[in-house]
């Protein structure tokens, strides 16, 4: 067989090889540096406070996703800290560290004690609607705080009592206790982050309040 023959036939098996393999992927991979966060000043006195508060976390590496999307200086919140004791948190994914302490904060003082005080009994656990997702400002072209984990979306509260107060259906609810309670913690909220949204805002956030940490302006409705 002539290398002219030899020739063709490798370049046909090459060129079958390559039919029907499918486009490659249109966001480029996570880029995963490490986990940053211990390495700032700024980094190490967010995760030392997030420690003194008694919160139950783990530094995670920084991930980058293209678009602007990444999770910089984050962590996971395993569980947050009562008054009592341990405070469970559900469907929460990477956190920014400043945020993880904001709702440290806000769920030990604020939520708690609320609940307590109002509610007559401790609070037990956050469910949340999560924290990460690569989106835009529902309508606009910018990016969500939710892009960068600056932001979490809370659905309910599960009382030690057994009470699941959720702000889908207890916002506007016939009880004046529990609407007390609610307004209580959006006002903690607004003392703790910069963007604090609820029902009364729009109703994109009529079944959970948004919190961010990252806002330039401070907004509260």
């Amino acid at each position: 067989m002539g290398i002219k023959v030899v020739t063709a036939l490798l370049l046909a098996t090459l060129l079958a090889g390559c039919a029907g393999a499918p486009d490659g992927p249109q966001r480029p991979p996570a880029r995963n540096t490490g986990a940053a966060i211990n390495q700032t000043p700024q980094g190490r006195a967010c995760l030392a406070s997030l420690g003194t508060a008694q919160a139950n976390f783990t530094p995670l590496p920084d991930r980058f996703f293209g678009a602007g999307c990444a999770t910089q200086g984050t962590v996971r919140l395993d569980w947050l800290q009562g008054d009592a004791g341990r405070l469970a948190i559900t469907n929460l994914g990477p956190v920014s560290c400043p945020l993880a302490l904001a709702m440290q904060n806000w769920v030990r003082f604020g939520v708690d004690r609320a609940a307590r005080q109002i509610l007559g009994s401790p609070l037990a656990r956050i469910e949340t609607m999560g924290s990460y997702s690569c989106r835009n400002v529902a309508g606009t072209r910018r990016l969500s705080a939710h892009a960068t984990a600056n932001a979490v979306d809370i659905a309910a509260f599960r009382l030690a009592d057994g009470r699941r107060i959720s702000v889908l259906g207890d916002w506007n609810a016939t009880s004046p206790q529990i609407r007390a309670f609610l307004r209580t913690i959006r006002d903690s909220a607004c003392k703790r982050f910069g963007t604090v949204l609820t029902p009364e805002y729009n109703a994109a956030h009529r079944d959970h309040l948004h919190l961010e940490t990252s806002a330039m302006r401070p907004l509260c409705r």
